[in-house]
């Protein structure tokens, strides 16, 4: 009997119709029973003949299946027994305690992601590279399109296509003039009805990949930098095209959905954006994270269809100051996938220093949120981070790791920004993170002062818990133990920027 981990993905191949349309024509789904479960999914055509369902079963024992459809005159049946996850598989990322996000084991995950757009639509060399960078451990998230992407510095086509057609000619682009053909130009001639399985085979071997790595894979599926008329798709054209991406991807479990990049910027309205999300949520049998990413306007996260809020910063200087706003006001988790890119960009948006990034991390971390890093240095092969993947020139990367390592000793689930106003042992000038889960209250505190360089603070929380002390340098990656301290005493600094100090209830409380 086939065997495979909970949370793994079943596949079952099938041969069947292929004359008409089989992207239109036909349907096909496996319904599967395990001991705690019953769920019926959809299954997709994968070209030559070939018809695939997959299923993600979250619970461990022997399940059966049951596969039909009009695909096949024929239905097959089969069995297999699911066992424990590996070490490294949590299960998908669900919200929890309403402002922070949990594997499906109960096991935290603090968000810390990078942009690629479109690096696996790139060079086999330069995907390759892609993953190398990865692999050092920096991200637990990547952000990418599904669609090819057109926009300065982005100007030849991908290795493939989303659909069965011919590109408009891509010679005749420039940087004097690409703007110009965004949106559908002249030339392009695609049968949206028929979609491209080798194109979408890219982006499964993508997703298996990251998932192997412990990495989320955060879907873009609809964005308005296209010279290609994917952007410009019908209102039925775009309910297929989710619907075929929901039956090939959902059994992922580190799949998020972003169900666009910078909204706005398309010809849908507010309302058409609901209908997609509803119709991506009912087509999604797991319930995924989903939600919608702005350009200038955040969007109105309150929807029932969205799990959280993507964000990019709306304002030129205030950014992830606003995450304790946004988790009020919407009462959903706040990550931040744009803020900011680091590098030397003529945009305003893609040339700040690496620390400018680091700290604006910070500042959404201890604010209950979550960060996303972002590369946009120029080169001479045009292979840019944010675009293509490749290699990463930056320093702000490394940082990204050691804010994951400090946020796995959180007690609990998540940060939040203590009510300083209320409480009368700290400074006006405060900022002190604490854990959101109230079991640890008073046992766990994050002092960060960001572009400020004091000497030292004095620091006071009450006179009878001790506490074990650590400097620690946000831009050094350094923690440093100063040792036990209560009542009210001063912590040294050294007129640096970027500076914090962690105070951790002692597990020896009596005097020595």
């Amino acid at each position: 009997m086939e065997k495979i981990e909970r949370w793994g993905v079943f596949e079952a191949a099938v041969p069947g119709r292929t004359e008409g349309n089989p992207f239109t024509d036909y349907e096909m789904q496996g319904t599967f029973t395990g001991p705690q479960e019953t769920r019926t999914v959809e299954g997709f055509y994968d070209g030559d003949g070939t018809w695939r369902v997959r299923f993600m079963p979250s619970f461990e024992g022997e399940y059966t299946y049951q596969i039909s459809g009009s695909f096949s005159d024929r239905e097959t049946e089969g069995r297999f027994l699911v066992t424990a996850p590996e070490p490294n598989n949590h299960g998908p990322v669900r919200v929890h305690n309403r402002y922070h996000l949990a594997w499906e084991d109960g096991t935290p995950h603090y968000s810390l992601g990078t942009t690629c757009y479109t690096f696996d639509l790139q060079r086999e060399e330069i995907v390759e590279e892609t993953f190398r960078e990865l692999e050092k451990g920096y991200f637990n998230k990547m952000r990418f399109c599904l669609f090819p992407k057109h926009y300065d510095f982005c100007l030849y086509d991908p290795i493939a296509f989303p659909y069965e057609g011919t590109p408009m000619d891509a010679s005749v682009l420039t940087r004097e003039n690409f703007d110009q053909y965004n949106g559908n130009p002249p030339g392009n001639h695609w049968d949206f009805t028929r979609f491209n399985p080798a194109f979408f085979q890219i982006h499964d071997r993508t997703i298996r990949r990251l998932m192997d790595m412990g990495i989320e894979a955060d879907l873009i599926l609809f964005h308005a930098y296209d010279r290609w008329g994917f952007s410009q798709m019908s209102m039925e054209d775009n309910r297929r095209y989710l619907r075929y991406v929901a039956a090939r991807y959902s059994a992922f479990r580190n799949v998020w959905w972003a169900l666009a990049n910078e909204y706005e910027l398309l010809h849908h309205s507010k309302a058409d954006w609901d209908i997609l999300g509803k119709e991506l949520r009912s087509h999604d049998p797991y319930g995924h994270l989903l939600s919608i990413h702005n350009c200038e306007v955040f969007y109105d996260y309150s929807k029932d269809w969205i799990t959280h809020c993507s964000c990019q910063r709306c304002d030129h200087y205030r950014t992830t100051e606003s995450t304790d706003e946004l988790r009020m006001q919407y009462g959903k988790p706040v990550v931040w996938d744009e803020f900011g890119y680091e590098g030397d960009f003529p945009h305003c948006w893609g040339n700040f220093t690496p620390e400018e990034i680091v700290r604006r991390s910070w500042e959404a971390l201890l604010r209950g949120g979550y960060c996303g890093h972002g590369e946009t240095f120029l080169s001479d092969d045009n292979i840019i981070w944010w675009a293509h993947g490749g290699r990463l020139k930056g320093q702000s990367a490394e940082r990204f790791r050691f804010m994951k390592d400090f946020l796995t000793e959180v007690p609990g689930c998540g940060l939040k920004l203590a009510r300083l106003r209320d409480d009368k042992h700290f400074q006006w000038d405060d900022k002190v993170a604490v854990p959101e889960d109230p079991r640890y209250e008073g046992t766990w505190y994050f002092f960060y002062y960001s572009l400020w360089q004091p000497a030292f603070r004095q620091i006071w929380v009450n006179d009878t818990t001790w506490f074990d002390v650590d400097v620690i340098d946000t831009w050094q990656m350094t923690v440093t133990p100063i040792g036990r301290r209560r009542g009210r005493f001063n912590v040294p600094l050294g007129t640096k920027q970027y500076m914090g100090i962690r105070l951790r209830k002692s597990e020896v409380q009596d005097d020595l």
